[in-house]
């Protein structure tokens, strides 16, 4: 295909070279890496879903599913030296199901937000992005500009073994598939701005690049979220975000909207569709208006996790997919997590700077970054999950009222509970807690977990005859996990 020359073009001409181009001019999507073998083992004919039962949860191949993990910073598969298969391997060793992934619409120079050996910023000739580029000199990280009606089959290539590789593992993908330009230093190397592509389409600031104020870039980020929502449909482990923190950078509220409608009719013809994700706000904010085809609400940065109640009546997951700059140690973001998910999340990831371009297996010591993570916090994370699913957590619900007495200041407690049945209560803080809760008259198996070690440190049989019952904890460091299942009676 002949290359356009850098003059401003129509948006309708955009259109028609972009989103409407006969199938048979653009390169198809790749077959994913061991296709028999993934469909056939690996996945299910449903892709992750809200759970019937219950949709604050997951349900995945079958099974009820919180998503849990600490990732790196969303470059595995824009940055041609990061070893996704040493990444993935360390997640599912550490009983981690879930990744971000930024598809390359949205890059970072180096040094930026003061990450050393960050894996968003790759070296310029080792970005690889969705579209191709030419042989056009003058791209602001000095290579070549970018075409944007001509996508990447490398790219694809790599986005999809991602995917099939992250499928074999049990991993769910978070698809993000725009994130905005925090600073100049961003937009100016972004393939939309229109000194870096040959197409002159991006000339704006970049506070009005996700707007519908420039129709031909509109068209092209139509095409390119198709194009990616296309190449991953086979795939029954991920979810589409829409926009990675759109509140920062202009971004506005018809244009996710759009984005959404886009995403909606590249899927309209296939039997299941994936699930689709908004990023609200940092901290709290209460949805008001949600769109309704919007089945994940994720949120950053949750501590307190007050977001989970205020948003409880939208009767969809609520996310933390990240957290990560409240300094370096582990207990910060494992405590995090634990608060999130009692308080009634369904899915918890925290950015973690231990996976670095030159240290893919997450082993990096002393790095430079303004949050945290190592192979122990992932561990910790995994036996948070591993308790957790140990429940019939579907069947619960967030319960603090049935802690009645015992929490000293300076600790909290949080509670999931079936009354009667089974309960998860979560103490940060403190050394040691008899803990006071109403429990119905029956007999219960009680287990001490602690979060740090992911050990069972007492367990011990109850009865209770209807009322308060006080439950002596073993002495702990910093936070302990309390698990009760009622048993049968004899």
């Amino acid at each position: 295909m002949k290359i356009l020359s850098p003059l401003k073009i129509s948006a309708a001409l955009i259109a028609a070279i972009v989103v409407s181009r006969p199938a048979a001019a653009e390169t198809p999507p790749p077959k994913p890496a061991n296709a028999t073998t993934v469909d056939s083992v690996h996945t299910s004919p449903l892709p992750l879903a809200l759970h019937p039962d219950n949709p604050h949860y997951f349900l995945f191949r079958g099974k009820p599913t919180l998503l849990i993990s600490s990732g790196e910073h969303y470059g595995a598969v824009l940055n041609l030296d990061f070893d996704d298969i040493k990444y993935l391997d360390e997640l599912q060793a550490c009983g981690l199901n879930h990744t971000r992934l930024f598809t390359g619409t949205y890059h970072e120079v180096l040094g930026a937000f003061g990450i050393a050996d960050n894996t968003l910023a790759p070296k310029a000739a080792r970005f690889i992005g969705p579209w191709q580029r030419t042989n056009t000199p003058g791209e602001a990280d000095g290579e070549n500009k970018f075409d944007l009606t001509r996508f990447n089959p490398a790219y694809f290539d790599r986005l999809t073994k991602f995917l099939s590789e992250a499928s074999q593992r049990g991993i769910v993908v978070e698809v993000n598939l725009f994130c905005p330009n925090y600073d100049d230093s961003l937009w100016n190397i972004s393939p939309m701005n229109d000194k870096n592509n040959v197409n002159g389409i991006g000339k704006c600031g970049r506070d009005e690049v996700y707007t519908l104020k420039h129709p031909d870039l509109l068209a092209v980020q139509q095409a390119v979220a198709r194009k990616i929502v296309e190449a991953a449909a086979p795939f029954d482990n991920l979810y589409f975000e829409v926009c990675n923190e759109p509140y920062f950078g202009g971004v506005t509220m018809d244009w996710q909207d759009k984005i959404v409608e886009t995403i909606l009719d590249a899927e309209k013809d296939r039997p299941a569709k994936h699930l689709i994700s908004m990023n609200i706000a940092n901290g709290r904010k209460k949805v008001e208006k949600p769109n309704p085809a919007v089945s994940i609400f994720n949120f950053h940065y949750c501590t307190p996790p007050d977001t989970v109640e205020m948003n409880e009546a939208l009767n969809k997951v609520i996310g933390e997919n990240e957290t990560g700059f409240k300094g370096s140690q582990d207990v910060t973001y494992r405590t995090e997590g634990w608060d999130f998910i009692t308080a009634g999340g369904g899915l918890y990831d925290s950015l973690d700077y231990s996976f670095t371009t030159s240290h893919s297996d997450g082993s990096a010591v002393g790095y430079k970054a303004p949050g945290g993570g190592s192979h122990a916090l992932r561990v910790q994370l995994g036996a948070m999950r591993k308790f957790m699913e140990s429940f019939d957590f579907i069947h619960m619900k967030p319960d603090n009222a049935i802690i009645k007495g015992g929490v000293q200041k300076g600790t909290t407690a949080r509670a999931l509970a079936q009354p009667g049945k089974q309960y998860a209560v979560y103490i940060k803080g403190g050394t040691h807690i008899d803990l006071q809760i109403d429990l119905p008259a029956g007999t219960y198996a009680v287990r001490w977990l602690n979060p740090t070690s992911g050990e069972v440190s007492k367990s011990e049989t109850v009865k209770s005859s209807g009322g308060l019952i006080t439950i002596e904890s073993p002495d702990y460091t910093q936070d302990v996990a309390l698990g009760i299942v009622s048993k049968p009676e004899n």
